[in-house]
């Protein structure tokens, strides 16, 4: 139901599963488990797997917190992102790499919920794309120091809030990792 004329495909996209991102973080391996059967599963139905990768002065390209987790290996032929922006769009191939696919829908995984996962969620609705989070195949870091709630409440809230997400012409919602079919039916 994407607004993006000839999409009718889906991808798979992995945001920003790189050591110095998912370390410490909650249910990591859980969640690393539920996103490497999610990629084994695409691959075996040809749906193309897109990775994101991000970079800043926190998280320097190049070094060992910037690279992937090992659990996760990446083939040549599946596109690498880089970015720097939260948002998986912006300023980035991203877009041009999903319409060379004939991509409308993603299916989204990865890591910080609240930041990189969420901004991307947005980005790609506003664009034109079906949008599904996988509930269970994205964490985020504790950063209740700071003032926010627990990442388990974070991650509890954005499965909430983005399971009822709608716009024009476009679905969006939820789904668990044992329920993933990269069809349109997924969503709600």
């Amino acid at each position: 139901m994407t607004t993006l004329p000839d999409r009718p495909r889906t991808a798979l996209l992995v945001i920003d599963v790189q050591k110095g991102v998912v370390a410490g973080a909650p249910r990591r391996d859980e969640v690393i488990a539920n996103i490497d059967t999610l990629i084994e599963s695409a691959r075996a139905q040809e749906v193309p797997v897109i990775w994101v990768q991000h970079s800043d002065d926190d998280l320097e390209s190049g070094s060992e917190d910037w690279q992937y987790v090992d659990e996760l290996v990446r083939l040549d032929s599946e596109p690498l992102v880089h970015k720097t922006y939260r948002d998986s769009f912006e300023d980035t191939e991203l877009e041009a790499v999903l319409a060379e696919r004939g991509v409308g829908r993603l299916v989204v995984t990865g890591a910080q919920t609240d930041a990189c996962v969420r901004s991307t969620l947005h980005g790609a609705l506003v664009r034109g794309y079906d949008v599904t989070l996988v509930a269970d195949a994205h964490t985020t870091e504790d950063l209740t120091a700071y003032g926010a709630p627990a990442p388990e409440q974070v991650i509890a809230h954005t499965n909430l809030y983005w399971s009822g997400q709608r716009a024009p012409g476009r679905s969006a919602g939820t789904v668990d990792t044992a329920k993933v079919t990269f069809e349109a039916a997924d969503a709600g």
